[in-house]
């Protein structure tokens, strides 16, 4: 039986926690308590990450150029958003920092979360757990956020996402 090499939501999730870490040593256990993943899912998300070139053979080093290509060209046909009904959340795509700061709008988006401190235009984030992890994870926030940009975001929006996202990614390796 042949396993299923499709990319999921969280293996972008994933793949950009391991980012911001740059040299930062880590282990699956502690991306699982990071994330709220289980362990078995950072293993099936490391090998599908490894078949698609986004992760080295070694299942440790995210090959960030694949990444960013694929961020730029590919994520907003693969896992598309629509921007949904007025809730509370936690800022994402523009209304978020660091395109907060650049981009003034009266449109705010949200990943929607009870605790949330803005209200905004839904926008389901990649998983699940997204609202709840990025709490203590400014780095991990900023760069999920530029991601909701490209993936929902007017094409102004895109390339000064893009363009940060590059020079967060790039730094941090």
């Amino acid at each position: 039986m042949k396993s299923n090499n499709t990319l999921k939501p969280q293996d972008i999730l994933i793949l950009l926690k391991i980012s911001t870490l740059g040299d930062q040593e880590w282990f699956q256990h502690t991306l699982s308590e990071d994330l709220n993943i289980s362990q078995s899912e950072i293993s099936e998300c490391l090998s599908r990450s490894k078949y698609s070139g986004l992760i080295d053979a070694s299942r440790k080093r995210v090959n960030i150029l694949n990444l960013l290509e694929f961020i730029q060209f590919g994520i907003k046909y693969v896992f598309p958003q629509q921007p949904g009904p007025i809730v509370r959340g936690i800022a994402t795509a523009h209304s978020a920092p660091p395109l907060d700061k650049e981009i003034q709008s009266d449109q705010h988006y949200v990943w929607p979360y009870a605790r949330g401190n803005m209200r905004g235009q839904a926008i389901q984030p990649l998983y699940k757990t997204v609202p709840k992890v990025i709490l203590n994870d400014k780095k991990l926030h900023e760069v999920l956020a530029l991601v909701d940009a490209i993936r929902v975001g007017k094409v102004r929006e895109q390339h000064l996402a893009m363009s940060l996202l590059k020079e967060r990614l790039q730094h941090a390796q």
